[in-house]
């Protein structure tokens, strides 16, 4: 069983900047990868960006440039530096974690960004 606990949501202005943890009740190293995912209001549940267990990361177009997944071994966190933000980021943020054939799921973070 792995538990993920996300933290850092918050109302921000435009142009603000946040950083999202997770928190993950076992080695990170032992996870497929991990990712960051949102959901807005009324839209479907994107995937914004990943790491792999090497290292290796990914994102979203519309966040490139702007926000950044790293990872903290010792501390088993993920982390998501988000800058520059806009309203259209404004979403419940959640973590997940592949690990061995299952995905497991934070209880999501909310992101709102005022105009």
């Amino acid at each position: 069983q792995v538990q993920l606990v996300e933290s850092g949501g918050g109302l921000v202005q435009a142009g603000g900047s946040l950083r999202l943890s997770c928190a993950a009740s076992r080695s990170i190293f032992s996870f497929n990868a991990m990712g960051w995912y949102r959901q807005g209001p009324g839209k479907q549940r994107e995937l914004v960006a990943t790491i792999t267990r090497g290292g290796n990361t990914g994102y979203v177009d519309s966040v490139k440039g702007r926000f950044t997944i790293s990872r903290d071994n010792a501390k088993n966190t993920v982390y998501l530096q988000m800058n520059s933000l806009k309203p259209e980021d404004t979403a419940v943020y959640s973590c997940n974690a592949g690990y061995l054939a299952s995905t497991y799921w934070g209880q999501g973070t909310q992101v709102t960004v005022s105009s």
